[in-house]
């Protein structure tokens, strides 16, 4: 699901006679700004900058949620653990929410798929999953989602037959959830980081599947 491009800001009609320069449309614009703004009033370090979002985009992120998939696919053990106790089982492969909040594990089976949204705002598991897509945190998306969920995961390609269940969960800032999506068929002989490199950003939102090996998805 494509999100609407943001609303261009036109300049105020001048009333004192001068030119005013109209803001830039491009909400990448308007970020530089802002960062080249308060890096200059000495207000943010640009190297804390560049590391913290080195650290969101390469080394938390969708890779830790895809391990913790494909070790609930490759560990009954651990995937039982993993969805009566989701924050202690994470925590054993080394990842801890930054933000506190509670954690959920939710499976998705040949009868229920589920599918996360945050109605209010964007609450995510950044640890997990890294930065949240522009389509999660659109009103379209946060809205729709709850009318027509069905007719939503048909734009992300993913048309679900009528007799499988669909559940929307709606996280908040204490409660967020984490999808562990079907393991594919034909995956049998993988390994656990074989089976990572299935597993996307978008099936683990839950308006995905998992596909089958040699199949290209959006991480």
């Amino acid at each position: 699901m494509s999100s609407a491009a943001p609303a261009s800001a036109d300049a105020a009609e001048p009333q004192d006679g001068h030119t005013h320069q109209t803001v830039p449309s491009d909400i990448s614009l308007r970020v530089k700004s802002l960062e080249s703004l308060l890096v200059e009033k000495g207000l943010v370090d640009p190297a804390a900058l560049d590391a913290l979002v080195d650290t969101y985009e390469n080394k938390v992120g969708p890779r830790n949620g895809s391990k913790i998939v494909a070790r609930s696919w490759a560990d009954p053990a651990y995937k039982k653990r993993l969805f009566s106790d989701a924050p202690r089982a994470i925590a054993e492969l080394g990842f801890a929410s930054a933000q506190g909040e509670h954690i959920v594990a939710l499976e998705n089976t040949s009868k229920v798929h589920n599918v996360v949204v945050c109605t209010l705002c964007s609450c995510y598991p950044w640890t997990l999953l890294g930065l949240p897509p522009v389509w999660y945190k659109s009103s379209a998306y946060r809205s729709r989602t709850v009318m027509d969920p069905r007719g939503v995961l048909k734009e992300f390609g993913l048309e679900l037959p009528a007799n499988i269940e669909l559940r929307v969960w709606d996280s908040t800032a204490e409660l967020r959830y984490l999808v562990i999506p079907q393991r594919p068929a034909g995956t049998e002989h993988l390994d656990e980081e074989a089976l990572a490199g299935l597993v996307t950003r978008n099936s683990m939102i839950g308006v995905e599947i998992v596909k089958p090996p040699g199949t290209k998805g959006d991480r």
